[in-house]
């Protein structure tokens, strides 16, 4: 045991050599636990009845309605203040923004947010309805909501991009993370994405941060929309491909670049390799190992 306690003084050494440490003395960052509690308590408030084992009906909906948002409010305005104040000392290299401050920034960060809940789940609805349209083995809404990934990353995905779009530090992407864990499917919060949504199967997806993505848009698994350099030079610039109304594209597809555009109504084939636009109405597909590219009005 006395080698421990050299590891200890080794240990508490190494926080003042190498940082890492989660501002020891001031104010703490976000919380995992409470970002994947929050996640469930809005996940709950959402899909009333699908998450939680008490049974709901018009006599108690409102009231465990009221008392849902109520806690996960306060749980929210508690990490977004925790965000508001890491941002002013990045920005400021102040450790404090003001309790007073940060505390009122966060409450109007979430009260906006609670003003969208309603229109984000008549997104939700649109993804549902889209999932099930599009793979045969759906056999009702109900199990797309209880068990396919692909629905799970874009709900939480449409809940991180809110704060994202509040330029909330910290939390949109531990958000994107917790359920990329929980999927394999990573969507970056930054991503704006349009209604009617759908990724089938889902495992290996990833969606980089500058990516635009149009209405009635299938993928399926292992799809990357990434971006040709990952220099820091170019972190302010359009990095990932736009994805325009209409368009499918199927396994491992792999398309790149910030000026590349996915035409309205493509079909991007399984495996293909993408860094330059394709028209509109287009064919891509691989064929003995050639790419192959053909206008859809020409295919038998």
């Amino acid at each position: 045991m006395q080698r421990l306690l050299k590891s200890i003084e080794s240990l508490i050494s190494s926080y003042g050599s190498y940082g890492l440490v989660n501002h020891s003395g001031g104010a703490n960052l976000p919380s995992r636990e409470s970002i994947a509690s929050i996640l469930h308590g809005l996940d709950e408030l959402i899909f009333p009845g699908f998450r939680e084992n008490e049974e709901l009906d018009h006599n108690n909906l409102q009231l465990i309605t009221a008392e849902k948002t109520y806690r996960i409010a306060r749980e929210l305005v508690q990490e977004v203040e925790k965000s508001v104040a890491f941002s002013f000392r990045k920005s400021a290299g102040d450790f404090s923004c003001g309790n007073e401050g940060c505390h009122a920034v966060a409450e109007l960060i979430v009260d906006d947010f609670f003003d969208e809940i309603a229109k984000i789940r008549g997104a939700f609805a649109l993804d549902m309805k889209a999932a099930f349209r599009g793979d045969p083995a759906a056999k009702s809404f109900e199990e797309v909501i209880l068990s396919y990934p692909g629905f799970q990353a874009i709900t939480v995905h449409r809940l991180a991009h809110f704060f994202w779009t509040r330029q909330v530090p910290l939390i949109p992407r531990m958000m994107s993370e917790l359920v990329h864990g929980r999927t394999g499917i990573d969507i970056h919060p930054g991503a704006t994405i349009g209604e009617s949504f759908f990724i089938d199967h889902g495992t290996g997806v990833v969606i980089g941060e500058t990516t635009v993505i149009g209405k009635n848009v299938k993928l399926y698994q292992g799809v990357t929309l990434g971006a040709l350099s990952v220099t820091k030079e170019e972190a302010d610039k359009k990095r990932h491909p736009t994805i325009e109304d209409d368009v499918t594209i199927y396994a491992g597809a792999t398309i790149l670049g910030g000026e590349t555009v996915i035409g309205r109504g493509c079909t991007i084939g399984g495996n293909v390799w993408i860094t330059a636009s394709v028209p509109p109405e287009t064919l891509v597909y691989t064929k003995t190992g050639e790419q192959v590219i053909k206008f859809k009005a020409g295919v038998p």
